[in-house]
């Protein structure tokens, strides 16, 4: 159906596909046993103090102000992270503000954290129950001067209908905003972010998202403060403004976020520094160019117990989560692997 709709979807412009996708997915007409396939037991990994009935999750940026959450369950991920989630409601950067680089398969966006804001978001999730683990991703407003405040803001509103929580400190589209990967400001919000979750008995894994264009040097002190204030993960990683030189496509010089096959490895490397420098005491979930069953494979030696994906889908369609557990499930079983958590890091260690 994808293959047949892809000339259609691809005319129009790529935000308005989107929406056009939202709107679909609030029909959710298409049964979960659809996007079921055989053998998926192989694929559970028990993480972040839950069950994950597989390692393939929908990254944040797609379901923006929580609102498809629950059908995109039904398309087979294992989780789903919304977001990015702001205190205000924000409407982000001008348009045309999306770009497809099809040579590429690649993506670049400069959308700016547009989302309804945690009030709204809030209602969505009180009403609609999540029918899966479920990762809420929050950021600062553009607008707003002391951005640490933002982030408690919203982890206090939002945390009780999480299963996880994301600190975004990566998105090139809001100013200022990776600064927090040096080591002052890391070091200043972890603290004030401590600080809430014991005064509030938050309970719920926080991870921290990162840039894949951070200085190697940064990656020892990043580590060392998450260790210390109790994070229990790390999104590797958000999209680039950098990587450009390889590209062939006409819109490779848009400004933004690059996100696709053009930073799969980039974003391998990292996972694989994190993983041994953190000796895996760190959770990791992986992301950037995930669209096959080998593509997770690889992550998950280089070090991630998790993997996410986006860009994929905009692709390859709804039906490349059933595709790539069917992969995934086929390498699993050529390898002789009986337990995926058995294998993460296994690359990582060998090179």
């Amino acid at each position: 159906m994808f293959s047949f709709l892809r000339p259609f979807i691809f005319n129009l412009d790529p935000e308005t596909a989107h929406d056009l996708a939202i709107k679909s997915l609030k029909v959710d007409l298409i049964p979960e046993v659809f996007y079921k396939t055989e053998g998926e037991d192989l694929l559970k990994i028990n993480v972040l103090h839950k069950t994950f009935k597989n390692p393939v999750g929908l990254a944040a940026g797609f379901d923006k102000s929580a609102e498809v959450y629950n059908s995109l369950f039904k398309l087979g991920f294992g989780f789903v992270e919304v977001g990015t989630i702001t205190p205000k409601r924000q409407f982000g950067n001008p348009k045309p503000r999306v770009f497809r680089l099809e040579k590429d398969k690649a993506l670049i966006n400069r959308l700016g954290f547009n989302n309804d804001g945690v009030e709204e978001v809030q209602k969505r999730l009180q009403r609609n129950q999540p029918n899966g683990v479920l990762g809420i991703n929050v950021g600062p407003n553009k607008s707003t001067k002391n951005k640490d405040d933002d982030y408690i803001y919203c982890l206090k509103r939002i945390h009780q209908y999480a299963d996880y929580i994301t600190i975004n400190i990566s998105s090139p589209n809001t100013e200022n905003l990776r600064k927090f990967h040096q080591k002052e400001n890391f070091t200043h919000l972890l603290k004030k972010i401590d600080k809430v979750r014991n005064e509030n008995k938050i309970k719920k894994p926080v991870l921290i998202k990162i840039s894949p264009d951070i200085d190697e040097n940064d990656i020892g002190h990043l580590i060392e403060i998450s260790l210390q204030f109790d994070i229990e993960g790390i999104i590797i990683s958000n999209t680039s403004d950098i990587n450009r030189e390889n590209l062939i496509d006409k819109k490779k010089s848009e400004p933004g976020g690059l996100s696709g096959k053009p930073i799969n490895e980039l974003s391998n490397r990292l996972i694989k520094k994190f993983f041994t420098e953190s000796k895996g005491k760190l959770t990791i979930i992986g992301v950037g160019g995930v669209d096959s069953g080998r593509c997770v494979f690889e992550k998950i030696i280089s070090g991630a117990s998790l993997v996410q994906l986006y860009t994929g889908m905009v692709y390859k369609g709804p039906g490349i989560v059933k595709a790539i557990k069917s992969e995934l499930i086929n390498i699993l079983r050529r390898e002789k692997v009986t337990k995926i958590s058995d294998i993460i890091g296994s690359g990582a260690k060998n090179s």
